[in-house]
């Protein structure tokens, strides 16, 4: 059964950084993208950002240029490097796997 946990989550100052974690269960050979999606409060979930096997990197326009997102040598790891938070960037983070599994998501909340 594929495994998606996030971590990282946390309660940040505006301008300020965090790094998400999602460790994943399966072979690399299952992997065929990892995202990271988020939910705000009364809102749809949104796409955040996209690793795929080969290494090519997406990014959602609001985000491009303060997040980054990359994987460990063994592609058990993805990791979403925030910079330059802002208030309109707290939500619920979520890893997904190939467009079909999700992790239980963590809360990420940037507020002064």
């Amino acid at each position: 059964q594929v495994q998606l946990v996030e971590s990282g989550g946390a309660l940040v100052q505006p301008g300020g950084s965090l790094r998400l974690s999602c460790a994943i269960s399966e072979s690399i050979f299952s992997i065929y993208t990892i995202g990271w999606y988020r939910q705000a409060p009364g809102e749809q979930r949104e796409w955040v950002a996209t690793i795929t096997r080969g290494g090519t990197t997406d990014y959602a326009g609001s985000v491009k240029g303060r997040f980054t997102i990359f994987r460990n040598n063994a592609w058990n790891m993805v990791y979403l490097q925030m910079n330059n938070l802002t208030p309109e960037d707290t939500a619920v983070y979520y890893c997904n796997m190939n467009s079909i599994y999700w992790g239980q998501g963590t809360q990420v909340t940037v507020s002064s």
